[in-house]
């Protein structure tokens, strides 16, 4: 995999700025059962680094010392972690709000059917990757058969009340691209989803972001091979926007 950070380096960004800390992202590791080719940590079947359970002790001693408001999670698929449950219930008890940063897909995979439930029982808001409404833009980033996988996970949430407004439950989608590009108008994109979702599979879900993929991992090295990244670099540069 070709590294980008000589090049990210030289890149004249504007410095960030820290503010009060009120939300604490954790990466539980990056074992996930897909390879997405925009994965910002190239994440996969085959990684094993798994965060351990006294490092999520230390998290939550923090936490708690430092009145952290949210706790958001990510991976690989983060619920693959055998000590996911542990660290909700702990980060529950403490009044923390929760978000988890979904792979629909896994749900479908073998093991993993407690989810839905758990994260309702908990009310956990979940962010839920899901590239496009489309199925072969899908499973050109994510895979063969991961549309429908995707489709079925995020009908399970539904069935839990997630998406619901009388629920309470938080369902949020994510758009990435699937090219060297930048995402559409991301407010006429949430309704082009919203529509063709419920139209197609009687899905409901809260907001839709659009995200642009960072040049880094997969994504990256696959900008260098193709000899996309500087153009891809500039494209970026030029659509920032200080505020």
């Amino acid at each position: 995999m070709r590294d980008t950070l000589p090049r990210l380096e030289a890149i004249d960004f504007p410095a960030i700025r820290r503010d009060r800390l009120t939300t604490l992202q954790m990466n539980l590791g990056y074992l996930c059962n897909l390879s997405c080719i925009h994965c910002h940590v190239a994440a996969g079947p085959n990684r094993k680094e798994l965060m351990d359970w006294e490092t999520m002790e230390t998290a939550l001693a923090f936490m708690e010392r430092q009145k952290i408001e949210t706790l958001d999670v990510t991976g690989g698929s983060p619920e693959m972690n055998p000590h996911f449950r542990a660290l909700f219930r702990h980060a529950h008890a403490m009044g923390v709000q929760l978000m988890d940063r979904c792979n629909p897909t896994i749900i479908e995979e073998p093991g993993y059917e407690w989810i839905p439930e758990f994260l309702a029982e908990h009310r956990v808001q979940v962010v839920a990757s899901l590239p496009c409404y489309q199925s072969d833009n899908v499973e050109r980033q994510r895979g063969r058969g991961s549309f429908d996988a995707s489709i079925a996970g995020l009908q399970k949430l539904n069935e839990q009340g997630y998406g619901d407004p009388d629920m309470g439950l938080e369902l949020d989608l994510v758009y990435n691209p699937v090219g060297a590009h930048l995402p559409p108008d991301q407010q006429q994109l949430e309704s082009d989803y919203r529509a063709f979702l419920w139209e197609h599979f009687g899905l409901r879900f809260n907001k839709l972001f659009a995200i642009a993929n960072m040049p880094i991992k997969r994504w990256g090295s696959l900008l260098l091979s193709t000899g996309q990244f500087d153009d891809y670099m500039e494209t970026l540069q030029t659509a920032h926007r200080t505020a």
